[in-house]
């Protein structure tokens, strides 16, 4: 068998398994709501989301005066982007995060507390 032969039946064989693959990983990820984090963003937010959530006396007045949604802090928490540089990360054992994002025509900034039992979102501004 010539090696153009050999070639072509591992790349059919190779691609079929490629679209097998992606097929049952994006089911079980959709039906279980499993998702893998590996990037340090990823992650941070999904720790932070795990964990029970309270709101600062700040952000509860936002909250009732209609300055803010809720819909709001949700959409951070899962949309955001952590700014490292911005952030505490060396404390312990609470560290502070200034997480960003832009949701319509304004842009987002929270700052969270996460704590090992608990996150708790100390102040939000909305520019």
């Amino acid at each position: 068998m010539s090696f153009f032969k050999r070639l072509g039946f591992y790349l059919g064989g190779f691609s079929i398994g490629i679209i097998f693959l992606a097929y049952f990983l994006r089911k079980k990820s959709d039906e279980t709501g499993v998702s893998f984090c590996y990037f340090p963003n990823c992650r941070t937010l999904k720790d932070i989301r795990s964990k029970p959530m309270y709101y600062s006396d700040n952000v509860q007045r936002q909250l009732a005066n209609s300055e803010l949604d809720s819909l709001d802090i949700v959409f951070v928490l899962n949309e955001g982007i952590v700014d490292f540089s911005e952030s505490d990360t060396k404390s312990n054992p609470c560290k502070t995060y200034l997480i960003q994002g832009n949701q319509k025509d304004q842009k987002l900034a929270a700052w969270v507390k996460n704590c090992p039992d608990k996150a708790s979102i100390e102040s939000v501004t909305i520019q």
